[in-house]
C-alpha cells in the first residue's frame, strides 16, 4: 500500500517536471483579452473534467469577486443538470455543450474545454462550433491529447499513458489553483505597493 501510494506520488512529480508554464501563462493571457473585451467565459468537462470545470467558475467568477480581485464572467456548461440531461435525451448526449452555445457565445468569448482524452464527442463539437465563429478556445488535455489539443488555440497538455486519469485531472485542478493564485498575488502585489 505504501509503495503504491510513494509511486503514485513519483508519478506526479515526474509528470510536473514535464509541464511547460508558458501554457498556463498562455491561459492567464487568454482570459485577460477576453475579460478586457467584456466576453464571457464558458468552461466544459465530463465527469471529473465536470467537476474541475464546476470548480473553475467558482474560482473564477465567485472566488475572484469576492475578494475584489476580478469580475469574469464565468459559466460551466455541465452545471444544469435538467439541460444537459432534456439535451442528451431529445437530441443526443454529443450535443450538450454545442446546443447550449448555439447563438449565446461570440467572438470575443472564451471556451474552455477539459478532456483527458482530448476526444469526448460532445467537447470535439462544441470546439468545432466555437472556432466557425473564431471563438477562441482553451484546451486542458491529457494522454496524447486527441482533437482537443489540435484544436485548440491554448493548449496545458498533460502528456501520460492513457487511462491515467488520476495523475491528468490532479494536474488540470492545479492550473485553476495556479490561475487563481496569481490573481491573488497580483492583488498583494498592489496592496503592497499602495502601502509603500
Amino acid at each position: 500500500m505504501l509503495s503504491f501510494v510513494q509511486g503514485y506520488i513519483e508519478r506526479i512529480k515526474q509528470v510536473l517536471s514535464r509541464i511547460d508554464p508558458q501554457e498556463i501563462v498562455d491561459i492567464i493571457q487568454a482570459l485577460e483579452r477576453c475579460h478586457a473585451a467584456s466576453g464571457r467565459i464558458f468552461v466544459m468537462g465530463n465527469g471529473g473534467s465536470a467537476a474541475t470545470a464546476s470548480h473553475m467558475a467558482n474560482d473564477l467568477a465567485v472566488g475572484l469577486k469576492l475578494r475584489g480581485i476580478r469580475q469574469f464572467d464565468v459559466e460551466s456548461l455541465g452545471d444544469n443538470v435538467s439541460v444537459c440531461t432534456a439535451i442528451a435525451n431529445d437530441t443526443g448526449y454529443e450535443n450538450i455543450f454545442s446546443t447550449q452555445l448555439e447563438g449565446r457565445l461570440k467572438p470575443e468569448d472564451l471556451l474552455i474545454g477539459i478532456s483527458c482524452s482530448g476526444n469526448s464527442p460532445n467537447i470535439v463539437k462544441a470546439v468545432k462550433y466555437a472556432k466557425s465563429i473564431g471563438t477562441p478556445v482553451v484546451g486542458l488535455t491529457g494522454f496524447d491529447g486527441g482533437e482537443l489539443r489540435k484544436d485548440a488555440d491554448h493548449v496545458f497538455h498533460v502528456a501520460t499513458e492513457k487511462g491515467d486519469y488520476g495523475v491528468v485531472e490532479d494536474l488540470h485542478m492545479m492550473v485553476d489553483h495556479v490561475i487563481f493564485s496569481y490573481y491573488q498575488h497580483l492583488q498583494s502585489s498592489a496592496e503592497l505597493k499602495d502601502v509603500g
